[in-house]
């Protein structure tokens, strides 16, 4: 068979598509041979069979092993191999990756395929593989080290549970120890050592709360030998280079993979043992520091003035270029700022100086940050060929992590810390590289920083100095005055727009940015300009100036005349920055909308259809679109903005096919929904007429949610502002409104629809119920709700179940009685139409969205308990849930075995908790305990400001004030409940009555109320 397999696999290398895809496929066939593994094993030792077939060999090996050697596969069924198989498995490939063979690709694809085996059989059926490994790594040859350290890699990083670490910790602490120090061994093995250690981190981590004492003290006795031969190496230097190459030297690489480990394992250190690394950090800091220094030249040379290959790993995945290194030195650099040792010496330092610029350490980052932030030969190359790409760093959303976008975040951490000292500090330095004519390159990176600096002022609230403010501006107006130098220019303009938002001086600008938007030649200029015009309109200046407004739109749309809009489809960046634009334009006076002569609207809705694929964009255009019709102030604007935008809205759904994924409808669908939610009462004439089909069309065909969920609010809209002209409109066919709102939620509520999908349909079914009358329903109202029961029955998800009640809700705050008359008429599979409903409304109600939904269903659920109809007394529902007697933690195989339990409860006792319940979310108590909690550990923040770092990864430092404004903002913007006073009072009133007049019983029920729930009806105190 082996002979065979040589061949199958020299075929899979084949570049013809057809005898490669028959190979695979032979080989597919082969995997369910049961010699297939050995025989592959085999073809992988033979050193006399080509390196490509022996690596195709393990490749094979190794995905048969993922799929098949634990006996389970999420693929479907795995294919069994014997124990026997198993047992002479192990060894032969921990052999192959063990061996004094030279090739590192057969070592490494062994090693991989050895840790694949190991995830699934350490240390139960393969208990000698760590002894192994620790045996030969202190003595083996380079080779033999290289497939050990491999291995014992992904044993920490996979396969070693918290116990068996604990129990070997020293041991691999050790060894690998032992390899990171030794001089004689190659520098990529003893940077593959500093990598394993750093792995052990992670697991330390893990176990450290289980046990802080022993875990913390261990860390503190292997850093004492660590720390050492960390900051040897750090200080260690690069060999000469040859001035004539622009390419990395050869020699480099071992050396730059090592320091590369070295500073990868102080930045884990600082998540996992902040303490430990504390007072090292000014040694570190002043040793990288000296190091950045020293390789900006070679830096300058290889990235900023040629280009050099960068961002690359060896086989092992370790990084190993000058990029990565300055990378992760700047970030460390970063990280260091708020140790208390590195702080208190920084401090000192500049309060000896009379001003920050004064102060030397402030110069020196400013011009190394400035140095390290300039646009490489690629970035430039990258950006003449896609704008979108420059927009994508500006906006800062490019995974693309450069030293570039590093040395921005460090200065914003510099501002965070010394406010308008960083910005005097950046001033001094780019006043001097103006002075002195440095490069371009020099220039730009300095006001870039700038950019970085005050935006993060900006997203703070933190003013600027004035004078600061009218100096940088002399630098801007050079800037923006340079013709052979494009991507200055576009810097400058960009500050422009930011500097604009904190003095108006710079507002001297505008009319020159926004007539660069088509005057440039350079496209990259034209979109850094369509960028910085919407700092300029959001600057105190520009509110209500018609004419700049004019001026932007019009520019936009010379701009957008001359484009493929086609061409930018994919240009996301581009799509947002015009988007935002356009709306920053719009917003500064919004009966723009409906002027005749200046097409904001018009310019709108081309970049929603051309991005109508891009959430960023659609999410945009729907909210500006939003905001502009609930600006509208009377019926006549309104019509006004339907001739313009109807003709657009109305032909996206002109298509075909409905049915197909097509983003288009879905933003049309969605603005749709806005126009008719804030449109005029009555409705425009032939308003539905034009609106009415095209929905119908779009909710009878279509079945994505994103479609049908707009669509079916917008003709509920259209029922709520007009219900008499939707009644009295005929269709094509003559079929009146009624009729077509019937066919559609009749097709809503089929089962055909999902749940989500579905989930307005009840809100439409409330709307026309409730504006139609049973006099215009006549016979369609009783079909209407044994349809809603129906789909209530099998409902699941929670905003469908909210919108199918809201139909028995609204209808009983008109008449409770005839909704529980009906209810107790109608069968639903086999069960009384009172319980089916019932049950489901109680269940959810404490999960109802919205203050008028909940105020509704509040007054809705009072009403059917004051009926006092024992047909509701008699429907027996969930009360409360019964508390599991074990203390074992519930797992999710545990969860579906033990399902909760639940009392069973009459509906009335079951209605009083629930309303309890909305009486205590009314007042506002659980939202305000939640508020007071994030504001404290914002305050607490602020207090420990200078406690340094912690033992926990500051995956969100809280010390930083644009966080703090987002977790201010986000508890803002968030949907938790706040005070409703309408609705507590009502609730109030409500259970005072009911105790005073024993209203439907209330003094049973309140005997079977839990104490906690009397306790908060004792504590209501009845309006004054």
């Amino acid at each position: 068979m082996e002979d065979q397999l040589v061949q199958v696999l020299a075929n899979t290398q084949l570049a013809a598509e057809g005898p490669r895809k028959q190979a695979e496929l032979d080989l597919k066939h082969a995997s369910t041979n049961p010699a297939y593994l050995l025989s592959l094993a085999n073809i992988a030792r033979h050193a006399s069979i080509t390196v490509d077939v022996r690596q195709a060999a393990l490749s094979a090996l190794r995905l048969f092993i993922e799929k098949n050697w634990s006996g389970e596969s999420d693929s479907g069924p795995a294919i069994p191999i014997a124990d026997s198989i198993k047992d002479q498995i192990r060894p032969m490939v921990l052999d192959l990756a063990l061996n004094s063979e030279d090739d590192k690709k057969i070592k490494a694809a062994a090693s991989f395929t050895a840790g694949k085996i190991a995830n699934v059989d350490f240390p139960e059926q393969w208990p000698s593989l760590l002894p192994t490994l620790l045996e030969i790594i202190p003595s083996g040859t380079d080779g033999q080290l290289h497939g050990a350290l491999i291995v014992l890699r992904d044993l920490v990083d996979e396969s070693l549970s918290d116990g068996q670490f604990f129990s070997m910790a020293r041991d691999i602490v050790k060894v690998v120890y032992d390899v990171a120090i030794n001089e004689k061994r190659k520098p990529a093995l003893r940077a593959l050592a500093v990598s394993v250690f750093r792995g052990c981190f992670d697991l330390m981590d893990t176990v450290k709360d289980e046990h802080p004492k022993e875990v913390h003290g261990f860390a503190e006795e292997a850093m004492k030998g660590w720390f050492p031969f960390f900051d040897q190496t750090m200080k260690l230097r690069l060999p000469d280079r040859d001035p004539q190459s622009i390419s990395q030297p050869d020699s480099w690489n071992g050396l730059i993979a090592l320091k590369l480990q070295v500073v990868k394992c102080l930045l884990k250190l600082k998540l996992v043992f902040a303490n430990l690394l504390a007072p090292q950090t000014p040694v570190f800091f002043q040793a990288i520091w000296e190091e950045l220094l020293l390789l900006e030249p070679s830096h300058e040379l290889m990235y900023i003035e040629n280009e050099a290959q960068g961002r690359l790993e060896d086989s092992d995945g370790l990084p190993y270029t000058l990029d990565f290194l300055v990378l992760e030195e700047l970030d460390f650099l970063n990280s260091c700022m708020r140790a208390p040792p590195v702080r208190k010496e920084l401090e000192a330092q500049l309060a000896i100086h009379a001003s920050a610029h004064e102060t030397p350490w402030v110069l020196d980052i400013m011009k190394l940050a400035s140095s390290y932030a300039r646009i490489t030969r690629e970035e430039e190359e990258l950006w003449d060929i896609d704008v979108s790409l420059y927009l994508a760093e500006e906006q800062s959303v490019s995974a693309n992590y450069t030293p570039r976008t590093a040395c921005g975040d460090l200065i914003i951490k510099l501002g965070e810390w010394l406010n308008q000292k960083a910005l005097e500090g950046l001033f001094a330095h780019t006043k001097n590289l103006f002075a002195e004519n440095a490069s371009w390159r020099k220039q730009e990176a300095a006001l870039y920083l700038l950019n970085m600096l005050l935006n993060d002022f900006l997203d703070c609230n933190k003013p600027a100095p004035p004078e600061v403010s009218q100096a940088y501006l002399e630098l801007v107006t050079y800037a923006v005055n340079r013709p052979a130098e494009p991507l200055l220019r576009a810097r400058g303009y960009l500050v422009a727009g930011v500097l604009a938002q904190f003095d108006g001086a710079a507002t001297t600008l505008t009319n020159q940015t926004v007539e660069a938007i088509t005057a440039e030649q350079s496209e990259l200029v034209q979109v850094a300009c369509i960028k910085a015009v919407e700092g300029f309109l959001q600057s105190e200046n520009a509110m209500g100036d018609q004419q700049l407004q004019a001026n932007v739109v019009n520019a936009i749309k010379q701009w957008m005349t001359i484009k493929d809009m086609t061409e930018i489809e994919e240009s996301d960046d581009l799509l947002v920055t015009l988007t935002e634009t356009l709306r920053a334009a719009i917003n500064l006076d919004k009966r723009v909308a409906v002027s005749p002569d200046v097409p904001a609207l018009d310019l709108l809705f081309p970049i929603a259809k051309h991005g109508s694929s891009n959430w960023q964009v659609t999410m945009l255009v729907c909210e500006e679109f939003e905001d502009v019709v609930k600006s509208l102030p009377d019926a006549a604007s309104f019509q006004a903005l339907c001739q313009k935008v109807l003709p657009s809205l109305t032909g996206a759904f002109n298509v075909a096919d409905v049915t197909s994924d097509n983003p288009l409808i879905t933003v049309a669908a969605e603005l749709m929904a806005s126009l008719t939610q804030y449109a005029s009462e009555p409705l425009p004439p032939g308003f539905v007429a034009v609106t009415l089909p095209k929905l119908s069309r779009l909710l009878m065909e279509a079945n994505e949610g994103e479609i049908l969920r707009p669509g079916a609010e917008s003709v509920k809209y259209l029922l709520a502002h007009d219900h008499e002209q939707v009644l009295n409109y005929h269709d094509e066919n003559n079929r009146s409104g009624l009729e077509v709102c019937l066919l559609i939620i009749d097709r809503l509520l089929g089962p055909t629809i999902e749940d989500n999908a579905a989930s307005e349909v009840g809100g439409l079914a409330a709307e026309l119920v409730e504006k139609a009358g049973h006099e215009r329903l006549g016979p369609f109202l009783p079909q209407l709700l044994q349809a809603v029961a129906n789909r209530l029955a099998t409902a699941e998800a929670a905003p469908f179940i909210q919108s199918l009640i809201l139909v028995f809700a609204r209808l009983s705050l008109l008449g409770a009685h005839d909704v529980v008359e009906f209810l107790s008429t109608i069968q639903i599979d086999g069960q009384s139409g009172l319980q089916i409903v019932l049950s489901k409304w109680l269940e959810n109600s404490v999960n109802f969205a919205g203050y008028d939904e909940i105020r509704q269903n509040v007054i809705a659920l009072s009403k059917l308990y004051s009926l006092n109809d024992a047909r509701v007394a008699q429907t027996m529902v969930k009360g409360d849930l019964i508390m599991p007697a074990s203390d074992r933690i519930m797992t999710r195989s545990r969860a579906k075995q033990q399902p909760d339990q639940y009392t069973i409860i009459p509906a009335p006792l079951k209605i009083l908790k629930v309303l309890i319940e909305e009486l205590l979310s009314a007042s506002g108590m659980n939202s305000a305990a939640t508020a007071a909690a994030a504001a404290a550990a914002a305050e607490f923040a602020d207090e420990n400001d200078d406690d340094g770092w912690e033992d926990d990864p500051d995956t969100l430092d809280l010390n930083l004030g644009s966080t703090k404004n987002d977790l201010m903002g986000f508890l803002e913007a968030s949907n938790m409940r706040n005070r409703d006073d309408e609705t507590q009072n009502y609730l109030t009133e409500f259970f005072v009555t009911a105790a005073r007049d024993n209203i439907a019983g209330f003094g049973e029920w309140y005997n079977g109320l839990t104490d906690d729930e009397k306790a908060k009806l004792n504590e209501i105190r009845p309006a004054e």
